[in-house]
Formats: structure tokens, C-alpha cells, sequence
């Protein structure tokens, strides 16, 4: 978005790092304003896809767009500030052809933003979703990745969940490792991000947690949860039920609506629990998706009988 000084020397150095391999280049103009769309119309060549947003839709659309018109066996997602840097491209992706692994993630080990704006931020989220997550690497925040195909196109992401594809790609069963890449200051443009995204980080974290744990079992979440809260409540209750038969007056007391309270919350808990398998179900069935992910199918050979 807005990124046209970026253009030019953007593909000259992705040209230069991958001028041995057979590649595309996605750009995808998030909404532009300035003359990013006419100047990589003027500058593609045969290598160059544009894919132009009708209007601003965010970065993680922006990279499911891309990913979706990709066609190659291997992806790499690049941000299109110069901040990346396409030589370690190469190195990436030898790792992951080399090691077996199906997510090469960079770690900007010198990153060149500014301390307590961008920094400090990213050190904490990157933190609170390392040990919440139980996905362990060190830079969520960097774009650059070389993931094979069936990893990148199985993410389906939305909203603001870019700073969460490790998690994603670990939720697909996806290797992933880390290797740490150059990292630049921003020349030309300016940045989108700010203290604001702190918020959508939490938020978000908050959904991946569930979906790491409990997409595919929601009833074990709320279940418990709602028998508990119920239980208590029935305790109250019944408490408050015998004083009540001994003659003494329990109205007004504040044990009794926290008795009626928990009832209806633990009521409300358990129905959530049975509308999300219901949802889960409908979900799987009528897309005709699956359960599970398949790595690999193999087929033995059949031995042929000979005869001397």
C-alpha cells in the first residue's frame, strides 16, 4: 500500500537473488492511493503478477490474495517496504529442501525500527504467543517465510491473523524452524503499524489459543466450564433452600443471586459448548473438508513372481 519509490529497486533485488530459479512474482496492491499499480505496471516484466485490491482490505488479506494466485511448489511471502531482503531467499529455501521442513521462518536478529514504538511491542507479543501458543520462535512479526505450497494455501487466513501464521501452519502439523535474515531501515514510504495493532494482537491471541486447543472439540472448553459454574450454583441453591426451610429469610441476600447467576451461566456455557459442535460439524461437512491432514500416501510396489 502506497509503497511506489519501493517499486523499482523491490524488483531489481528479488530479480538478482532468485535470477537462477524458475519464479513469479506477486505483488498485491492493498488499496493504493499513489502510483504503486502504474508504476509496477510500467516496470513488470514476463515474471511480475499484479493483483490490485478494489479498496484497503489489511496485510493478511493482502497475503492470502497472493498466496491464492501463487502457483509455484515452494512460497515465500516478502513485505514490499525494502525492510526484507530477497538474498536470503536462496538460503531459506536451500534449508528447507535440505533439512526436510515444511515453514523457514526469519528472525530479524538486527532489526532497524524504532525501539519503543515498533521493538519493545514486538518483543512482548512475540513473548505472550511464544508461551501461550507453545510455538517457539523468536520474530512472528517477520514477513519473510519460504513454506511449501500445501502449507501456504491450507492456512486460510483472515482478519489480522498474519503475525499468527507459525501458528497456523503448527495447527496443519507443519515442521517449522528459524533462520536469522538481514533486516533494513525504512527509505521511502511510511510505516502501518502502530501501537494500536498492541490491541488486535491481544485479541487475536485470545482466538488462537482457542483454536489451537479446542476448534476441533469446543464442548471440551466450555463443558467443563459450564458444569462447574452449574454445579456451584445448584450448591448455593440448595443451601440456601434449607436455611429457607428452617425459617430462615434468604431473600435480598446477596449468596442468592450468585446462586441464580451461576445456574443460568452454567445453562448458557453448556448450550454454547452444543451450538459449536453443532457448528464445527456443519463447518466440515458441508465443504467436504476433513479432519486431519495427509502428509503422504504411499503405495508398495507389488512383488512379481519368476519363473526359471
Amino acid at each position: 500500500m502506497n509503497e511506489e519509490d519501493n517499486i523499482a529497486p523491490l524488483l531489481d533485488s528479488i530479480n538478482a537473488a532468485l535470477h537462477s530459479y524458475t519464479y513469479e512474482v506477486i505483488l498485491v496492491d492493498d488499496g493504493s492511493t499513489d502510483s504503486t499499480v502504474a508504476k509496477i505496471k510500467e516496470l513488470a516484466d514476463e515474471h511480475v503478477k499484479l493483483v490490485v485490491f478494489q479498496k484497503n482490505f489489511g496485510q493478511t488479506t493482502a497475503m492470502q490474495a497472493g498466496i491464492d494466485h501463487a502457483q509455484g511448489e515452494y512460497i515465500v511471502t516478502l513485505d514490499g517496504d525494502l525492510q526484507n531482503d530477497p538474498s536470503d531467499i536462496p538460503m531459506m529455501l536451500e534449508k528447507l529442501e535440505r533439512e526436510n521442513w515444511d515453514v523457514v521462518a526469519g528472525n530479524r536478529k538486527n532489526r532497524k525500527d524504532g525501539m519503543f514504538l515498533r521493538k519493545v511491542p514486538s518483543k512482548i507479543a512475540n513473548s505472550m504467543i511464544r508461551n501461550l501458543t507453545d510455538v517457539h520462535i523468536q520474530d512472528y512479526g517477520c514477513t519473510l517465510r519460504v513454506y511449501r505450497a500445501h502449507i501456504a494455501k491450507g492456512m486460510e487466513l483472515y482478519g489480522e491473523l498474519h503475525r499468527f501464521i507459525p501458528v497456523l501452519a503448527k495447527l496443519q502439523g507443519a515442521s517449522i524452524t528459524q533462520v536469522d535474515v538481514k533486516h533494513h531501515p525504512r527509505i521511502h514510504g511510511e510505516s502501518k503499524y502502530g501501537l494500536s495493532r498492541t490491541f488486535k494482537v491481544l485479541s487475536d491471541l485470545i482466538l488462537m489459543i482457542f483454536m489451537q486447543k479446542y476448534f476441533r472439540r469446543p464442548i471440551h472448553l466450555f463443558g467443563p466450564v459450564g458444569l462447574i459454574t452449574l454445579g456451584l450454583g445448584l450448591l448455593i441453591n440448595f443451601y440456601l433452600l434449607v436455611l429457607k426451610i428452617f425459617g430462615e429469610d434468604i431473600w435480598g441476600r446477596p449468596l442468592l443471586l450468585l446462586g441464580v447467576t451461576l445456574v443460568l451461566a452454567g445453562i448458557q456455557f453448556l448450550v454454547f459448548g452444543l451450538i459449536a459442535e453443532l457448528m464445527l460439524r456443519i463447518y466440515y461437512q458441508s465443504q467436504n473438508k476433513k479432519t486431519y491432514t495427509v502428509k503422504e500416501v504411499f503405495i508398495g510396489k507389488a512383488h512379481s513372481e519368476v519363473s526359471t
